[in-house]
């Protein structure tokens, strides 16, 4: 079942007479439970992808649907994770966690309390809900902006290079633990990350964009079952889709043609 479909999506922008195309007519669908992740060149329209499908951005031409809806602002059936974990300082872990919840309004105050320690629980973070984010390492921060956006329960989870801020070490902790709470939720996800081995290890399939105006250039259907474990970037199959991955990222635009979908 399709959860997000986004048919012929351009996005232009004005300034005076002259206008940017940012995004150019690109389609893609992604199914239920579906871990996606986007990848291409810096400017390629990968966050304005994100933000049009948050609501958070006008698009110019096509349609963006969750769940046969068309979006036309921000929805509690969506939730994003930034790369910056942007929890509220003065507010306990729990608080923050609840934050998102008492926004929408949809839950009582029984339900939250639950959901608070089933999705603290969930990240690894027991023990914490007193705690305050400035006690909290960069890593631990981003796993409680996770379990704010879970908690709000979402059709979609929309994730822009969460762990980009993160030292190299962390950032490979936080693919793993990624993975395991996204077994445990089984949340609809897109995925922004200019790392390549990132988003072959996390996902199901991977898309390609090419530079501006953005465009889906391919798409790679990725072969490893689940669970998967971190060894499984040694494995000579992952860095050969690695290595074909990152040939179409480099391509020169000249070079460009449509690609086609890869099992």
């Amino acid at each position: 079942m399709t959860k997000l479909a986004i048919d012929g999506l351009t996005k232009r922008y004005r300034r005076g007479d002259k206008e940017t195309l940012a995004l150019s007519n690109v389609s893609l669908q992604v199914e239920d439970g579906e871990f996606v992740a986007i990848v291409g060149p810096s400017g390629c329209g990968k966050t304005t992808m994100l933000n049009i499908i948050a609501g958070l951005l006008p698009y110019s031409e096509g349609s963006v649907k969750i769940d046969g809806n068309k979006v036309t602002g921000p929805g509690t059936d969506r939730a994003v994770v930034f790369q910056h974990a942007s929890l509220l300082p003065w507010r306990t872990i729990a608080g923050n966690v609840r934050y998102g919840m008492e926004m929408q309004k949809r839950f009582d105050a029984a339900t939250m309390t639950s959901r608070v320690e089933t999705f603290i629980k969930m990240v690894g973070l027991t023990g914490f809900d007193k705690h305050f984010p400035g006690e909290l390492s960069g890593g631990m921060q981003q796993r409680v902006n996770l379990a704010r956006a879970l908690a709000a329960d979402p059709v979609v989870l929309l994730m822009d290079e969460p762990f980009a801020a993160l030292d190299a070490q962390t950032r490979e902790f936080m693919q793993a633990e990624l993975l395991k709470i996204w077994a445990q939720a089984r949340k609809t996800v897109l995925f922004i990350t200019h790392q390549i081995n990132e988003a072959v290890y996390l996902a199901d399939r991977v898309v390609v964009m090419g530079p501006r105006p953005g465009r889906v250039k391919d798409v790679f259907t990725i072969p490893f079952p689940r669970p998967r474990t971190l060894s499984l970037k040694r494995d000579p199959k992952f860095l050969e889709i690695e290595d074909a991955i990152w040939q179409l990222v480099e391509e020169k635009p000249e070079n460009m043609g449509l690609g086609q979908a890869h099992d």
